[in-house]
Formats: C-alpha cells, sequence, structure tokens
C-alpha cells in the first residue's frame, strides 16, 4: 500500500486532452490511469466536472465512475466533484445510488459550488433560463445529504421520498469540495470529509484548521478528515520533471487568456514559455504545482500535507504524452512506498 506516516495518496484525473488525441483516447487513458493505481495502491480515483473546455474531457464524473469502477478492482471512485448547481439533488442522489448499487462500498460523492466553466455555458446548462439560477448551494447540500445518509425531518414536503434504487449497503460516502473559507464552514456544520483544492487556491491551511477546529460530528462521520488536491509531476530528473510540466503550463496559460487549447507537446510548450515568459510568470503566480525527482516531490508533498495537516493527499498530473503521466504515479508511488 501507498503510504508515508500514515499519509493516504489518491488521483484526481481531469482526463486531459493531448493534441491530435480523440475524446474516446483520453477517456481510455484515464481507465488505463485507474487500472495502474488501483494496482499501485493508491486510495481513492476521483473524475472532475468541466464544461466548455477543449483541453479536458470530464463533463459527466458519473458517467465516467462506472467503467472506472468496473475496470479496478479494490480503489474507491468518485466524483471530484458533481458541480450540484447545476443538477437537482434527488437526480444526483438516484446517480449515485445506482453507481453505489453496482459498486458497493467503493462511490464517493463529492460535491463542489463552482460552476466549473464560464458564465455563457453555466447558463446554457440551466433547465429553466427565465431568471438567473438562485444562489441556493446550502440548501441544496442538506437536501442531498437527506436523500443519501440522513433521511428528511418529519413533516418535509420530501419525507416520504428516497433515492431509488434503495442502497443494499451503505450509501455513496459524501464529500465537500472547497477552494474558500465558506466550504470548510459548511463542510464543518454538516459533519462532512472535506477536500481543499490546494492547485486552484494555495494557501488553504487556515480554512482546513478552521474546519477542524469546528468540525461537528454526526453518525456518519465521527471526526473531520482532510484531502489537500495538490498539482504535481515526478521524473527521473528535475529537468525531465520540469520539461513535461511544460505542456500543462502553455495550456493554463491560454486557459487564462480565454484561448483554450488541447495539451501542446512538450517541445511546441517549451518554445511557447521561452518567448512568453510573463505568460509563466502569471501561472506560476496563480498555481503551485509540486516538480522534479521522487524524493523532491515526497518531500514537498509531506510539507503540504504537513501545512493543511491532511490525512490524505491527492494528486492531479497532466502531461502531453499517456506514457509520461503514468510514469509519474508510479515513482509517487514508489516514493511513498
Amino acid at each position: 500500500m501507498v503510504h508515508s506516516m500514515s499519509l493516504r495518496l489518491s488521483v484526481l484525473d481531469q482526463s486531459p486532452i493531448s493534441q491530435g488525441m480523440t475524446v474516446g483516447d483520453a477517456l481510455r487513458n484515464t481507465v488505463d490511469l485507474a487500472r495502474l493505481v488501483d494496482g499501485l495502491g493508491f486510495t481513492r480515483y476521483w473524475l472532475a466536472e468541466h464544461h466548455g473546455t477543449v483541453m479536458l474531457a470530464g463533463t459527466s464524473p458519473e458517467i465516467v465512475i462506472g467503467p472506472v469502477a468496473a475496470a479496478t478492482a479494490r480503489i474507491r471512485v468518485g466524483s471530484g466533484g458533481v458541480m450540484l448547481p447545476h443538477y437537482s439533488p434527488l437526480k444526483v442522489a438516484e446517480t449515485f445510488s445506482l453507481l453505489n448499487a453496482l459498486h458497493p462500498e467503493r462511490i464517493d460523492l463529492a460535491v463542489g459550488r463552482a460552476a466549473g466553466t464560464d458564465p455563457m455555458t453555466a447558463f446554457a446548462l440551466q433547465r429553466d433560463r427565465r431568471t438567473a439560477a438562485p444562489d441556493d448551494f446550502p440548501q441544496q447540500l442538506v437536501e442531498l445529504l437527506c436523500y443519501v445518509r440522513d433521511g428528511f425531518p418529519a413533516g418535509h414536503q420530501f419525507a416520504r421520498l428516497r433515492p431509488s434504487p434503495l442502497p443494499d449497503h451503505s450509501g455513496p460516502q459524501p464529500w465537500l469540495l472547497g477552494s474558500s473559507p465558506q466550504s470548510g464552514i459548511w463542510a464543518a456544520e454538516l459533519g462532512l470529509p472535506y477536500a481543499f483544492a490546494d492547485f486552484i487556491y494555495p494557501g488553504g491551511a487556515a480554512v482546513a484548521r478552521h474546519y477542524r477546529q469546528h468540525f461537528i460530528p454526526c453518525a456518519a462521520q465521527k471526526s473531520p478528515y482532510v484531502i489537500v488536491a495538490a498539482w504535481a509531476l515526478c521524473a527521473d530528473t528535475d529537468g525531465e520533471a520540469k520539461q513535461l510540466a511544460a505542456s500543462s503550463r502553455m495550456g493554463f496559460a491560454h486557459f487564462l487568456a480565454g484561448t483554450p487549447i488541447t495539451v501542446p507537446p512538450v517541445e511546441t510548450a517549451l518554445q511557447f514559455l521561452e518567448q512568453h515568459p510573463d505568460s509563466l510568470a502569471a501561472v506560476a503566480k496563480r498555481r503551485r504545482a509540486i516538480i522534479g525527482t521522487p524524493s523532491r516531490v515526497r518531500e514537498e508533498l509531506e510539507a503540504l500535507a504537513a501545512e493543511y495537516e491532511a490525512d490524505e493527499i491527492m494528486v492531479v498530473t497532466i502531461t502531453y504524452d499517456h506514457q509520461a503521466r503514468r510514469r509519474s504515479y508510479e515513482l509517487l508511488a514508489q516514493a511513498f512506498l
């Protein structure tokens, strides 16, 4: 098993699409990577939700969870996450109850508040477009938890409803994702395990600390539990790792500029970053990335986990070449063995 000082390792997969690759290729790579890390002893494998981008194939984690869970044996599989404002809590509960019926005790239902896209695409995802969608995420979250965990209080209008099918075992494990202080407050109040996206908002250690201090235990979750999600890339040398990371950095630079692209080849990316040092600086300022040899990456991940007092590290990695991404997780597993 992968562990270091009882620190668990997991994967967040955004299903990147490289230049010249089809969406099908990207999704087959996702299943292939899941099989690999299942064998390496990683704890869980989460699929992301993004809309309206040519670089990432994961628009519907709930569709990819099934094939990934079917292709693996023991790793937990889930959403990282479902962007709840787009959906009906009952529909989400039913979908994940179905997945849980197929793969008992292995399904995680992690939800987030972000749109996962630009405002126009978010509006297009709305079922009713007469007005802007209400900002009622806390109410949605409580309703979802009633379906999958707590049951509704007596007298509630939905008290007789149950997600279909009713689980034979315990239902999917709910989680809250976050990249801001408010999410940590909600996770603590509702007794939820909490995953913080450090790769989106570096410096959330205070949020994690507040969550731990104010956590309210419940029957389903007796104590606080923190995952910190980090962007990391391992290679045999620091130089090779830095070169491989150029593809993702060029991709994110274009994302920031509003001109999204598929993940570019390393040579193209190195040339672009050399010609646009300001773009590289902007990316480095916005995103923390842990890049280098296995020993260097392990040291920095352990430091990050200590900073967050995290129980688990979830690693997201994007490379142009799928084999390089596989190799990065293999080296990570070796470093933590």
